[in-house]
C-alpha cells in the first residue's frame, strides 16, 4: 500500500555512484536495497561490497516495505532548521522484513502508543525533487 504525502522541502540526499540505485528506485515508491550473491546477506546501506563477506558481487532486490520496530526516539529539537515545523517527530531504526535495518521518520504522532516491535509499512514522502521512504504504523485492522 502507498500513501503518498507532500510536505515542503527538506535538506536533499546527496546520491553517490553506490547510492544512486536506492535513490532512483525511491522516486518510482520502490524499497530497493542490496543482496549479496555469494553469501545471500541483505546489505543497507548501500555500498560496493558486502560487509559480510566483502564480496563485490551484490545485487539490487526491491523489498517488501513491511518491518518491525527495532528502537524509537522522538525528537523535540531536531539537528536542523527545516526540520523544525516538524518537531515533535518519531525517528525509528526499522528492521525490514528483507533482512536489513534502516533509519527512517515515522508518521505516527509521538503520542500514539509507540512500542518496539510494533508492525510498519511504508510510505512515501515528496521533497522538493526527491521521494523519501517513511514508515506507518500498522494497526491491528490493517489500516494506518
Amino acid at each position: 500500500m502507498t500513501r503518498e504525502q507532500t510536505t515542503p522541502s527538506y535538506p536533499p540526499p546527496t546520491p553517490t555512484a553506490v547510492s544512486a540505485p536506492f535513490w532512483e528506485a525511491a522516486q518510482e515508491r520502490r524499497l530497493a536495497y542490496q543482496r549479496c550473491a555469494d553469501c545471500a546477506q541483505a546489505v543497507f546501506p548501500p555500498r560496493a561490497h558486502c560487509p559480510h563477506c566483502w564480496s563485490e558481487s551484490l545485487t539490487w532486490q526491491e523489498s517488501t516495505g513491511h518491518g518491525t520496530i527495532a528502537s524509537f526516539t522522538v525528537a523535540h529539537r531536531p539537528g536542523h532548521p527545516a526540520f523544525a515545523e516538524l518537531a515533535p517527530f518519531v525517528l525509528a531504526l526499522i528492521d525490514v522484513q528483507d533482512g536489513f535495518r534502516l533509519l527512517s521518520r515515522l508518521t505516527t504522532n509521538p503520542e500514539e502508543g509507540l512500542a518496539v516491535s510494533a508492525p510498519v509499512r511504508v510510505v512515501w514522502e515528496s521533497s522538493g525533487d526527491w521521494t523519501l521512504p517513511l514508515f506507518e504504523l500498522i494497526t491491528v485492522d490493517g489500516g494506518p
